[in-house]
């Protein structure tokens, strides 16, 4: 079985990151307004051309994800159903795996239990990171109000 070359198990290269940032270019130019759908021509090994229909939401996936190859970052897809241990998601959080326990029991984020093992939904961590990050960014914008208002900027 050969290596697996995924970007979660190896950093992008110098040729990974041209062949992003060239893709990208191609995908940006043809991506402008949400509400329709962009067609892309590509050619098959035997040379016969396909057109594929690019919906905006694949574009931006796609860009998403080139612009972290391009940048030299590896990643991890999360489909939002995927069920985490509480290791992972205290990995994706960015927290030690002792205070995730403590947002778990204080039902800052939603879980169950497998046997004795807590598991939490991919989909009910990234809504609590969403909630998480508008309280910030909330929080830094009345904290901006009142530099201005003080005369501190």
């Amino acid at each position: 079985m050969a290596k697996s070359m995924a970007f979660a198990d190896h950093i992008p290269n110098e040729i990974d990151v041209e062949a992003a940032s060239q893709l990208r270019q191609v995908l940006a130019s043809i991506v402008d307004d949400p509400n329709s759908n962009n067609s892309l021509a590509l050619v098959d090994k035997e040379g016969k051309p396909a057109q594929i229909v690019l919906t905006h939401a694949i574009a931006e996936t796609f860009l998403d994800v080139l612009r972290l190859i391009q940048n030299g970052h590896g990643f991890h897809l999360i489909p939002h159903d995927a069920e985490l241990s509480t290791q992972q998601a205290a990995d994706l959080l960015n927290v030690s795996r002792p205070h995730l326990i403590k947002l778990l029991e204080t039902d800052k984020i939603v879980f169950h239990t497998v046997g004795r093992h807590r598991r939490v939904k991919a989909k009910d961590l990234f809504q609590y990171m969403k909630v998480r990050d508008d309280e910030r960014e909330k929080a830094l914008q009345e904290l901006a109000k009142n530099d201005i208002e003080f005369g501190l900027i």
